[in-house]
C-alpha cells in the first residue's frame, strides 16, 4: 500500500549552518525551503529531503541515503573537485579504488558529510 506514495529522506546534523555550507558549497544542493527549523531540499521527479537539527545525527554507520546517478565516475570526480571526501572501502564485500566500488552490475560510491552522515551515489 505504501508503495504507491513518495517516498523522501532525512538527513540528520548536529549543526545546521556547518551541514548547510558542506551541502550547498561542496555538493552543489540549492536549498527549496527553510521549514520546521531545518531546510528542505528538491532533487529529480519531485523528490525531497529534509535536514534537520538532532542530537544523535552521524551515529550510524551504514548509509542515510543515496542519489541514484547515470555516471559514478564523473559526479564522484565532479564533487572531488569541489572538496568532497570519499570513503575507502577493503572488506571482502566492497573494495573500492579511488573511492568508487564496481561489484558485478553496479558502481557504487560513498562520502561522509559535515556530521558524519554517510551519504551514497549508485550507478545501476
Amino acid at each position: 500500500m505504501l508503495q504507491r506514495f513518495p517516498f523522501y529522506a532525512y538527513i540528520p546534523v548536529k549543526d545546521l549552518a556547518r551541514a548547510r555550507q558542506f551541502y550547498e558549497q561542496k555538493v552543489g544542493l540549492k536549498p527549496k525551503e527553510e521549514k520546521f527549523g531545518g531546510v528542505i531540499y528538491e532533487f529529480a521527479d519531485q523528490t525531497l529531503c529534509f535536514m534537520y537539527p538532532a542530537p544523535n545525527a552521524g551515529n550510524s554507520t551504514a548509509s542515510q541515503a543515496f542519489w541514484s546517478v547515470d555516471d559514478v565516475e564523473q559526479e564522484v570526480a565532479e564533487l572531488k573537485r569541489r572538496g568532497v571526501k570519499f570513503e575507502e572501502y577493503h572488506t571482502p564485500e566492497i573494495e573500492t579504488r579511488d573511492g568508487i566500488a564496481s561489484p558485478v552490475d553496479t558502481k557504487a560510491a560513498w562520502f561522509k558529510d559535515s556530521e558524519g552522515n554517510i551519504m551514497a551515489l549508485i550507478e545501476v
